[in-house]
Parts: C-alpha cells; structure tokens; sequence
C-alpha cells in the first residue's frame, strides 16, 4: 500500500502529448498492447506479451513473447506487482533492441485509476515506463459503490451504438473511468480508465479507434499471441 500511494503521487490525469490533442490523432503511429497468460494450473510461470501495432492501420510492427517466471502471489487489489515488472522489461527491451518502434501509448489489459486505491496495473506500468498508459478492462471492479447492480446492467443496455459510453462515479461523484460499448455486434462493454499521462477523453477515444472487435487490437493481438505461443 506505501508503494502504491507513493507511486500515486506521479501519475499525470491529463494529456501530455501533440497527438493526444488532435481528434483524428495526427502524428500517433505506434499504439502497443500488453498481456500475460498463464499455462492452466501453474500460476508460477506465464507467458508476457508486447506488441507495437501501426496505427491507423494496425498492423502488427513488432511482437515479443516470452517465458517469465511469477514470483508475487496473486493478491487482489495488488495485481501490478505479480505483473508489471516483467512487462517493464519487455518495455526496456524493445527501447534497446528497435527504439525507432517504441509505443507512443500503451493499452493495458485491466485497470488504471479505477481501482480501490486510485493505482491499478494501467498506472503502475505508466509510471515505471514513463508512457502514456490506458487501463482497459473486461469487468467492472467493485470500487468504492461501484456494482453490477440491475441499475449497472439496464446503464449498459442502454448502450445501443459503437461509441456510446457513461461515466462510472464512486460514492462522492468522482468519475473513475467510462463505461464503452467498443463494438455493434457485442453488447458486452469495456470499462477504460486513466493510467498515465492521458485524459479519460482521449483514452475513450483511442480504445474505440484501436476496436476493430470488442477488444482493442493491441490488447487483443497481444492475447492471441501469448496463448499461440504457451500452446506451442
């Protein structure tokens, strides 16, 4: 929890970046995605996976999947620390290996400030890379007055379009991260929050522009390709 709480104080809410501010995203050409998945039954060992994809085209630039060992215990709420070290590594590799491919922004797989302490794994791996960073996740996570309520489910029925979204608030009107349906043909949401250095209005707006299914390519690439390689 210290760690977390000092790591909070530098994650930046807003854009800080040229492309961020431009509403085609002009001067954006790498989006990366990152994923872990683990072999059934051994929470010991997964395998991470970085991809960098071109953007608007997203097209698969660069990929690098790998065996890592998995010290931390999976303990809720704490997820960052069973994960993002090995996935900072994947990121300082690629700045060694190919630098001129380095992600200008990073989709993550799970949350950012949408979280019970404000720093999910989104934010975690921002600050340790220094890139922007966008949490995207499945689920909602129950924050602080945040259910799957019938309330929740009939809000996310109410989604009829590809784009359509609504903010989650926590009990004191705090917007957390917006609920996005990514995709016409699933009803199933996205719930996108602020990991680092982006807004939550740009983060929205990128993980619709990266959907060419219900999950954003790169996460989605990155998860096609850590799976193909563990069955390998």
């Amino acid at each position: 929890r210290r760690e977390q709480a000092r790591l909070k104080g530098s994650v930046v809410e807003e854009d800080t970046e040229e492309w961020q501010k431009d509403p085609h995203f002009a001067g954006l050409q790498r989006v990366g995605g990152v994923d872990l998945s683990y072999i059934k039954g051994d929470e010991s060992r997964a395998c991470a996976s970085l991809v960098v994809l071109s953007f608007p085209a997203l097209e698969v630039l660069y990929q690098d999947c790998r065996m890592v060992a998995v010290t931390a215990p999976y303990v809720a709420g704490f997820l960052a620390f069973r994960e993002v070290p090995v996935l900072v590594e994947a990121v300082q590799r690629l700045q060694q290996e190919e630098p001129q491919l380095q992600p200008q922004v990073l989709l993550v797989d799970g949350n950012g400030l949408l979280h019970p302490r404000g720093f999910g794994t989104a934010c975690h791996l921002g600050v340790l890379t220094d890139l922007p960073c966008i949490g995207v996740a499945k689920n909602l996570l129950h924050v602080d007055g945040l259910v799957r309520d019938e309330l929740h489910r009939e809000q996310v029925r109410s989604l009829q379009r590809s784009g359509e979204t609504f903010p989650l608030t926590d009990t004191s009107g705090k917007v957390l991260g917006m609920v996005l349906r990514s995709y016409n043909n699933s009803s199933k949401p996205l719930y996108v929050s602020v990991g680092h250095r982006v807004s939550l209005g740009t983060a929205v707006r990128l993980v619709r522009a990266c959907c060419r299914f219900r999950i954003p390519e790169p996460i989605r690439q990155a998860d096609i390709r850590s799976r193909e390689y563990l069955r390998k």
